[in-house]
């Protein structure tokens, strides 16, 4: 029988995420056995700062990059969001997964109702931070990294007084039943790619296999939200959000866009057809741009 290795984290999201992938190969393909290949990476290792101060999302994927290279992995399996804008032209990226839902919530230490204000509410991204300090103006918010049950371990012990989390990896790890608050998509733009998975093989073979499990209203989505990042030049550390949801050929794109240099910022949202979805992306991050660099703090529709 062949073997088919899948490359992952090793944190118990990531296992949990990429053992869709296997699943869904071994059900499809009886010919094929999925093992997984764990590792932990860079940026697992360094949690005593801030991406921005260790070098961003390339430090979650260098290691399974290198191991799809050797050969030691067939295809790696990624959280679409953590995954940087540009990628490698020998290790492209091959599929994407049916997305999970896309937003981001609170969650309160176990036994509250509601946010204790001399705490601070902890988040790993100046996206959130940016977006939280204009619906909650009078909390603190202070930066937290690992995975998600050590930043619930240090929620419930009192270290916070309440978490921002993507509702996707909750939801995958079975603790739905922790969310205290969805915030709706206008409130709290997610990180492009939120929610779905993504596949990365290497240029040149053959991943027909896997076709059935890749989405292509997800598909739409997350080319359509790349692209808005990537035209603004939007690694890791950039205020950036984008959300695009494609219903029928119908597709919508929110965008919020933060200039560190002006320290101006603005959002705005376009409508256009599926088939456009990389075009739309880029559209609306250059009308982003305009509006920063004319009077900042706009609005675009």
């Amino acid at each position: 029988m062949e073997v088919v290795r899948l490359g992952s984290r090793e944190s118990r999201l990531a296992l949990v995420q990429t053992r869709q992938v296997q699943s869904y190969i071994e059900s499809t393909q009886p010919q094929l056995r999925a093992e997984i290949v764990a590792m932990k990476t860079t940026g697992d290792r360094i949690l005593d700062r801030t991406l921005e101060q260790v070098g961003g999302k390339g430090l979650f994927v260098k290691e399974l990059d290198l191991a799809l290279r050797e050969k030691r992995s067939d295809l790696s399996v990624h959280s679409l969001k953590d995954v940087p804008m540009e990628v490698p032209a020998d290790l492209p990226l091959i599929g994407f997964s049916r997305r999970e839902d896309p937003r981001d919530v609170l969650v309160l230490p176990k036994g509250a109702t509601e946010m204790d204000a001399s705490l601070p509410l902890g988040c790993s991204s100046r996206r959130r931070m940016m977006q939280l300090a204009r619906l909650f103006p009078d909390f603190t918010v202070k930066s937290i990294r690992g995975n998600v049950l050590t930043r619930l371990e240090k929620l419930d012990r009192g270290a916070y007084g309440g978490l921002i989390l993507a509702a996707a990896g909750l939801t995958r790890l079975g603790l739905a039943e922790r969310i205290s608050r969805y915030f709706t998509v206008e409130e709290m733009i997610p990180a492009a790619g939120q929610g779905i998975l993504a596949v990365q093989g290497r240029q040149g073979e053959d991943y027909a296999y896997l076709q059935g499990f890749f989405d292509p209203q997800s598909t739409c989505e997350a080319l359509c939200e790349r692209a808005f990042v990537r035209t603004l030049n939007g690694g890791c550390t950039a205020p950036i959000a984008a959300h695009a949801r494609a219903e029928g050929e119908h597709l919508t794109l929110t965008g919020f866009y933060y200039d560190e240099q002006l320290e101006r910022q603005a959002s705005g949202r376009l409508e256009g057809r599926t088939e456009d979805a990389e075009r739309m992306g880029i559209a609306l991050a250059e009308q982003l741009k305009e509006a920063v660099v004319g009077d900042g703090a706009a609005l675009v529709r």
